[in-house]
């Protein structure tokens, strides 16, 4: 198991046009993610027709992502300067997370939401994010939206 620090490499890998791309699924189903959540449950975000679970390899990411958003993202191991910015303390106060490893996200909460449904990570991050989609070798082939619905997709 490893943190989302390994998973960050194999994205910078792929993006680069290096490593494998199954090496960075892999790496993602390893990796402990941090995924906002609020009264209705994880955060997700809809496009193209895919429902995308929000989930960020660290707390700097996740606090980028909230600040971009207008809020206050959670308090990075590094202190709240970083969290505040230089503008100062932020209003709203700190957002709630999951910690949920990639396995659990692909293999149990994606086919839970009867809806074509996949991996957004470190959205906030332009140079390293990565979408990981519903498809097979990604998720359950009962989920995959480019596996034929007579052998077992959506």
């Amino acid at each position: 198991m490893s943190d989302g620090a390994a998973l960050a490499e194999r994205i910078a890998e792929r993006r680069a046009g290096r490593g494998d791309p199954m090496d960075m699924v892999g790496e993602l189903r390893r990796a402990l993610l941090l995924v906002p959540v609020d009264s209705r449950g994880l955060w997700t975000a809809e496009l193209g027709g895919v429902r995308w679970i929000c989930a960020f390899t660290d707390e700097a990411s996740l606090a980028r992502f909230a600040r971009a958003r207008g809020a206050q993202g959670p308090e990075p191991a590094d202190g709240p300067e970083e969290a505040d910015g230089p503008e100062g303390p932020a209003a709203s106060p700190p957002w709630e997370f999951a910690e949920l490893r990639g396995a659990r996200l692909l293999d149990e909460i994606i086919p839970a939401m009867a809806v074509p449904a996949g991996v957004a990570v470190d959205i906030a991050d332009p140079d390293g994010a990565m979408l990981f989609p519903p498809a097979h070798g990604i998720v359950p082939d009962a989920v995959a939206v480019d596996v034929p619905a007579e052998d077992g997709g959506v």
